[in-house]
Protein backbone atom coordinates (compact mmCIF):
# COMPACT_ATOMS: atom_id res chain seq x y z
CA UNK A 1 0.00 0.00 0.00
CA UNK A 2 1.29 3.57 -0.82
CA UNK A 3 -0.38 6.14 0.72
CA UNK A 4 1.33 9.45 0.74
CA UNK A 5 3.06 10.31 4.50
CA UNK A 6 1.99 13.77 4.51
CA UNK A 7 -2.08 13.34 4.30
CA UNK A 8 -3.07 10.91 7.48
CA UNK A 9 -6.21 9.11 7.94
CA UNK A 10 -7.50 11.52 9.94
CA UNK A 11 -7.62 14.13 7.20
CA UNK A 12 -9.48 11.49 4.95
CA UNK A 13 -12.00 11.18 7.64
CA UNK A 14 -12.17 15.00 7.34
CA UNK A 15 -12.83 15.03 4.40
CA UNK A 16 -15.50 12.29 4.43
CA UNK A 17 -17.30 14.47 7.34
CA UNK A 18 -17.38 17.39 4.48
CA UNK A 19 -18.44 15.29 1.98
CA UNK A 20 -21.96 14.66 0.65
CA UNK A 21 -22.36 10.94 2.61
CA UNK A 22 -24.84 10.08 -0.66
CA UNK A 23 -22.47 10.21 -3.44
CA UNK A 24 -19.80 8.22 -4.86
CA UNK A 25 -16.82 10.70 -4.07
CA UNK A 26 -17.88 9.49 0.18
CA UNK A 27 -18.24 6.24 -1.15
CA UNK A 28 -14.35 6.80 -2.38
CA UNK A 29 -12.91 8.34 0.56
CA UNK A 30 -14.93 5.57 2.54
CA UNK A 31 -13.03 3.07 0.45
CA UNK A 32 -9.70 4.62 0.81
CA UNK A 33 -10.17 4.50 4.67
CA UNK A 34 -10.43 0.36 4.67
CA UNK A 35 -7.93 0.22 1.62
CA UNK A 36 -6.07 -3.14 3.07
CA UNK A 37 -9.61 -4.92 3.46
CA UNK A 38 -11.76 -3.35 0.19
CA UNK A 39 -9.12 -2.60 -2.22
CA UNK A 40 -11.80 -4.65 -4.70
CA UNK A 41 -14.92 -1.61 -3.65
CA UNK A 42 -12.18 0.70 -4.12
CA UNK A 43 -10.80 -0.40 -7.66
CA UNK A 44 -14.92 -0.09 -8.71
CA UNK A 45 -15.48 3.39 -7.50
CA UNK A 46 -11.91 4.49 -8.96
CA UNK A 47 -12.33 2.85 -12.00
CA UNK A 48 -16.19 4.51 -12.05
CA UNK A 49 -14.34 7.68 -11.82
CA UNK A 50 -11.78 7.49 -13.82
CA UNK A 51 -14.06 6.36 -16.91
CA UNK A 52 -16.56 8.92 -16.31
CA UNK A 53 -14.00 11.48 -15.26
CA UNK A 54 -16.09 12.39 -12.27
CA UNK A 55 -12.82 13.94 -10.73
CA UNK A 56 -13.23 16.88 -12.87
CA UNK A 57 -16.82 18.07 -11.31
CA UNK A 58 -14.82 17.72 -8.06
CA UNK A 59 -12.29 20.57 -9.86
CA UNK A 60 -9.36 18.38 -10.62
CA UNK A 61 -7.54 18.39 -13.92
CA UNK A 62 -6.28 15.35 -13.87
CA UNK A 63 -7.75 11.37 -12.34
CA UNK A 64 -4.05 11.31 -11.03
CA UNK A 65 -4.11 15.08 -9.42
CA UNK A 66 -7.19 13.23 -7.72
CA UNK A 67 -5.76 10.57 -6.31
CA UNK A 68 -2.95 11.62 -5.21
CA UNK A 69 -4.63 14.94 -3.49
CA UNK A 70 -7.92 14.07 -2.24
CA UNK A 71 -6.80 10.53 -1.16
CA UNK A 72 -3.51 9.88 -0.91
CA UNK A 73 -2.81 7.49 -3.19
CA UNK A 74 0.07 7.31 -5.33
CA UNK A 75 0.02 7.07 -9.46
CA UNK A 76 1.26 3.77 -9.54
CA UNK A 77 -0.94 2.40 -7.26
CA UNK A 78 -4.00 3.75 -8.61
CA UNK A 79 -2.82 2.67 -12.03
CA UNK A 80 -2.58 -1.12 -10.77
CA UNK A 81 -6.23 -0.84 -8.96
CA UNK A 82 -7.58 -0.14 -12.13
CA UNK A 83 -5.98 -2.68 -13.85
CA UNK A 84 -6.65 -5.31 -11.56
CA UNK A 85 -10.12 -4.69 -10.78
CA UNK A 86 -10.89 -4.50 -14.44
CA UNK A 87 -8.74 -7.79 -15.17
CA UNK A 88 -11.34 -9.30 -12.61
CA UNK A 89 -14.56 -7.61 -14.45
CA UNK A 90 -13.60 -8.71 -17.45
CA UNK A 91 -11.84 -12.59 -17.08
CA UNK A 92 -13.02 -13.73 -13.35
CA UNK A 93 -16.16 -11.78 -12.71
CA UNK A 94 -17.10 -14.36 -9.49
CA UNK A 95 -14.59 -13.23 -7.50
CA UNK A 96 -16.49 -9.49 -7.64
CA UNK A 97 -19.48 -10.99 -6.00
CA UNK A 98 -20.25 -9.83 -3.03
CA UNK A 99 -21.67 -12.77 -1.62
CA UNK A 100 -18.10 -14.57 -2.31
CA UNK A 101 -16.25 -11.27 -1.04
CA UNK A 102 -18.20 -11.50 2.22
CA UNK A 103 -17.76 -15.10 2.80
CA UNK A 104 -14.32 -16.00 2.12
CA UNK A 105 -11.26 -15.53 4.77
CA UNK A 106 -9.72 -12.60 4.58
CA UNK A 107 -6.25 -14.32 4.40
CA UNK A 108 -7.48 -16.06 1.28
CA UNK A 109 -8.56 -12.50 -0.42
CA UNK A 110 -6.24 -11.80 -3.47
CA UNK A 111 -4.31 -8.88 -2.98
CA UNK A 112 -4.37 -5.97 -5.75
CA UNK A 113 -0.63 -6.23 -6.19
CA UNK A 114 -0.76 -10.25 -6.82
CA UNK A 115 -3.82 -9.72 -9.18
CA UNK A 116 -1.92 -7.47 -10.91
CA UNK A 117 0.89 -9.90 -11.23
CA UNK A 118 -1.52 -12.19 -12.70
CA UNK A 119 -2.92 -10.21 -15.24
CA UNK A 120 0.93 -9.71 -16.63
CA UNK A 121 1.15 -13.15 -16.76
CA UNK A 122 -1.96 -13.49 -18.82
CA UNK A 123 -0.57 -11.52 -21.53
CA UNK A 124 2.89 -13.72 -21.93
CA UNK A 125 3.27 -16.67 -24.80
CA UNK A 126 5.76 -18.35 -22.63
CA UNK A 127 3.25 -19.79 -19.72
CA UNK A 128 0.91 -22.57 -20.63
CA UNK A 129 -2.39 -23.22 -19.76
CA UNK A 130 -1.70 -25.53 -16.68
CA UNK A 131 1.10 -23.17 -15.74
CA UNK A 132 -1.20 -20.44 -15.49
CA UNK A 133 -3.87 -22.25 -13.84
CA UNK A 134 -1.65 -22.93 -11.29
CA UNK A 135 -0.79 -19.29 -10.80
CA UNK A 136 -4.47 -18.08 -11.11
CA UNK A 137 -5.23 -20.66 -8.17
CA UNK A 138 -2.40 -19.36 -5.79
CA UNK A 139 -3.74 -15.98 -6.48
CA UNK A 140 -7.93 -16.00 -6.59
CA UNK A 141 -8.01 -19.15 -4.67
CA UNK A 142 -5.22 -19.23 -2.07
CA UNK A 143 -4.63 -15.55 -1.46
CA UNK A 144 -0.48 -15.71 -2.01
CA UNK A 145 0.66 -12.58 -1.88
CA UNK A 146 2.08 -10.82 -5.35
CA UNK A 147 6.05 -11.64 -4.19
CA UNK A 148 5.45 -15.10 -3.91
CA UNK A 149 3.67 -15.16 -7.33
CA UNK A 150 6.79 -13.36 -8.86
CA UNK A 151 8.94 -15.84 -7.64
CA UNK A 152 6.39 -18.80 -8.73
CA UNK A 153 6.23 -16.79 -12.24
CA UNK A 154 10.55 -16.81 -12.78
CA UNK A 155 10.63 -20.38 -12.21
CA UNK A 156 8.31 -20.80 -14.68
CA UNK A 157 10.07 -19.00 -17.63
CA UNK A 158 13.44 -20.52 -16.13
CA UNK A 159 11.94 -23.97 -16.45
CA UNK A 160 10.63 -22.63 -20.04
CA UNK A 161 14.10 -21.86 -21.22
CA UNK A 162 15.89 -24.67 -19.75
CA UNK A 163 12.91 -26.98 -21.72
CA UNK A 164 13.75 -25.46 -24.79
CA UNK A 165 17.41 -23.64 -24.69
CA UNK A 166 16.83 -23.24 -28.06
CA UNK A 167 13.70 -20.69 -28.51
CA UNK A 168 15.61 -19.00 -25.28
CA UNK A 169 18.75 -18.60 -27.16
CA UNK A 170 16.38 -16.78 -30.09
CA UNK A 171 14.82 -14.83 -27.47
CA UNK A 172 18.21 -13.03 -25.86
CA UNK A 173 19.23 -12.86 -29.63
CA UNK A 174 16.01 -11.08 -30.52
CA UNK A 175 16.17 -8.61 -28.26
CA UNK A 176 20.15 -7.80 -28.52
CA UNK A 177 19.24 -6.84 -32.04
CA UNK A 178 16.25 -4.82 -31.27
CA UNK A 179 18.63 -2.95 -28.73
CA UNK A 180 21.49 -2.47 -31.44
CA UNK A 181 19.07 -0.94 -33.75
CA UNK A 182 17.71 1.26 -31.13
CA UNK A 183 21.53 2.48 -30.62
CA UNK A 184 21.81 2.96 -34.13
CA UNK A 185 18.92 4.94 -34.66
CA UNK A 186 19.67 7.50 -32.26
CA UNK A 187 23.50 8.25 -33.61
CA UNK A 188 22.17 8.19 -37.08
CA UNK A 189 20.08 10.43 -36.18
CA UNK A 190 22.76 12.58 -33.71
CA UNK A 191 24.82 12.39 -36.93
CA UNK A 192 21.94 13.78 -39.35
CA UNK A 193 21.80 16.72 -37.05
CA UNK A 194 25.07 17.68 -36.30
CA UNK A 195 26.10 17.27 -39.97
CA UNK A 196 30.08 16.07 -38.02
CA UNK A 197 30.45 13.41 -39.96
CA UNK A 198 29.39 12.81 -44.28
CA UNK A 199 25.51 12.17 -45.14
CA UNK A 200 26.93 8.71 -46.88
CA UNK A 201 27.41 7.48 -43.14
CA UNK A 202 23.36 8.32 -42.25
CA UNK A 203 22.28 6.27 -45.57
CA UNK A 204 24.94 3.45 -44.88
CA UNK A 205 23.42 3.27 -40.89
CA UNK A 206 19.92 3.09 -42.39
CA UNK A 207 20.80 0.47 -44.98
CA UNK A 208 22.38 -1.69 -41.94
CA UNK A 209 19.45 -0.44 -39.73
CA UNK A 210 16.46 -2.13 -42.46
CA UNK A 211 18.55 -5.17 -43.16
CA UNK A 212 19.02 -6.18 -39.22
CA UNK A 213 15.12 -5.63 -38.91
CA UNK A 214 14.39 -7.61 -41.99
CA UNK A 215 16.57 -10.06 -40.56
CA UNK A 216 14.10 -10.06 -37.17
CA UNK A 217 11.03 -10.24 -39.31
CA UNK A 218 12.48 -13.57 -40.65
CA UNK A 219 13.91 -15.10 -37.25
Amino acid sequence: MEFKKPRSLESIEEKMDSTPGDGIRHQVLQGAKSFKTSWIELGQMLYSVWKDKLYKEWGYTTFDAYTAKEIGIKKQTAVKLLRSYYFLEKEEPKYLAEDYVKEVAPAKLPTYEAVDVLRLASQKKDIDKEDYENLRSNVLEKGKDAREIKKDLTQMMKQREELDPEEARLKKRSALVRRFVGILRSIKEEIRISKMLPMQIVKDTEKLINELESNLDRS
